[in-house]
């Protein structure tokens, strides 16, 4: 069997050090480029099974070079790996045709892992690939996190975005089901078509089939006008029908035959109409669960479940917590005209602690709240719900001076990150902070401030 190659492409001498000497290792062919256009020229000449892919480079930038390795070299497994991990780059990447995506810093047995999973995997050649740029990328501004979990999320998006799938989103409430059913959407091949929401909660059984699937003129007291379901409405695009688990088992067996025909019939109609859309589920149960107690029918949790993406608690995922803090500020600011401009750090360290049980819809209303009842420029604990004040009570610590000004959770994750790349380079800071996307004397800063020294 032929040694894989693995091309590595980017502008930063010290990584390309680092994965040479360590897939080289591994007994691989390893070529390198440090720049976009060499990468594309050694493509066509090496055919790489494997490119470890930098996005942000000077010229031609990552996502350029994928599509041109997408034109040129089908079979070729493409790795995105970058410092800059925002979601427009993981789902552009994912919709262009990238096996997985790394952001910095990452953990070499990681990539050496996922090299051989993807060399173990290799998909066939695929039809052919458009190379032009995504639309615009609409409501993912609205999603924010960096965690790994959110990673899965987004790559998850990437690659249903431009397909007419079925998909289920499962998550507690207030965990975001609708932003990532609107990035579905507002990001694929349906974006132009319309985007019709419908909370089967909130819907009174005797309604609930004329709201989805329309009615004629006549068809039932009080039906003087013809009206068309939400199916219909949105034709040409995407329904989402969050808490589809409330759903009466009647109305669960019509959906059942929409997905089956792709044909409705309005109430008091004599014809089926065709409808041609993306329907996107969403429950804050855990479906499989309902199903198994006979809530829920056999069939259609089946049909849902095409694709499944599941949204991870804000309570796993703290370390986005400042991030999302900053995003809600940033909206308050714009609104309010800037008056609000910084939050305590004792505020900060109370919302890592507290465990959001509302999830992210929760943080965002604690922190209009406070916004709207803060007197001055900074957030204190007092403008915050009894709910998170309470933590001072149960917890006197909580509001320590000994925690970081982003809480100690964030302060630990941060250590953490240094050390695993300190490690991963044998301690060779120059390296180690070009892997971390930090400069040296940053990093040195950081070292001492956490008491980092190598034994």
């Amino acid at each position: 069997m032929p040694v894989p190659k693995v091309l590595i492409v980017d502008d930063d001498p010290a990584i390309v050090d680092i994965l040479y000497g360590s897939l080289k290792g591994e007994g691989y062919q390893v070529f390198s480029a440090n720049s976009g256009e060499y990468a594309v020229d050694q493509v066509r000449r090496e055919k790489p099974d494997v490119v470890l892919l930098d996005i942000k480079m000077p010229g031609m930038d990552g996502l350029e070079v994928l599509r041109c390795i997408r034109e040129f070299n089908k079979e070729s497994i493409v790795i995105i790996m970058t410092g800059y991990g925002v979601i427009e780059s993981v789902i552009e990447a994912i919709k262009e045709g990238a096996y997985d995506y790394l952001s910095k810093p990452f953990d070499l047995r990681e990539l050496r892992s996922l090299i051989k999973r993807a060399l173990k995997t290799r998909r066939a050649p695929e039809g052919e690939t458009s190379c032009k740029r995504a639309g615009e990328l609409g409501s993912l501004t609205s999603i924010v996190g960096k965690n790994p979990k959110m990673f899965e999320v987004y790559k998850s998006i990437g690659r249903v975005v431009d397909t007419k799938t079925t998909v289920l989103l499962q998550g507690e409430t207030g965990t975001g089901k609708e932003l990532v059913a609107r990035a579905i959407h507002f990001n694929g091949i349906l974006k132009d078509g319309p985007f019709v929401a419908l909370n089967c909660a909130s819907l009174p059984e005797d309604i609930s089939e004329s709201e989805l699937f329309g009615h004629e003129k006549g068809s039932f007291t009080g039906a003087v006008t013809k009206k068309l379901g939400k199916f219909e409405l949105a034709a040409g695009g995407t329904l989402f029908l969050d808490q589809i688990d409330n759903l009466s088992s009647r109305i669960q067996a019509k959906l059942l035959r929409v997905l089956e025909e792709k044909r409705i019939e309005r109430i008091g109609g004599v014809r089926s109409i065709e409808v041609d859309l993306r329907i996107i589920t969403a429950s804050n149960q855990d479906l499989k669960e309902v199903t198994k107690k006979g809530l829920f029918r056999e069939d259609l949790y089946y049909r849902l479940k095409v694709v499944t993406i599941t949204l991870p608690p804000l309570r796993e995922r703290k370390d986005d917590i400042p991030l999302l803090v900053e995003h809600f500020l940033q909206q308050c600011r714009t609104e309010s005209g800037g008056q609000i401009k910084q939050i305590s750090p004792e505020v900060m360290n109370l919302l890592i602690k507290y465990d959001w049980p509302g999830n992210v819809r929760e943080l965002r209303n604690a922190i209009e709240r406070a916004v709207v009842m803060g007197k001055g420029g900074t957030i204190l604990a007092e403008d915050l719900p009894s709910d998170i004040r309470r933590l001072l009570d149960e917890h006197p610590l909580a509001s320590s001076t000994k925690d970081t000004s982003l809480g100690e959770k964030v302060a630990e994750l941060e250590k953490e990150r240094i050390l695993k790349a300190l490690n991963e380079t044998s301690w060779v800071q120059v390296r180690a902070a070009k892997l971390l996307g930090i400069s040296r004397r940053i990093l040195r800063y950081k070292m001492g401030k956490y008491g980092i020294e190598r034994e």
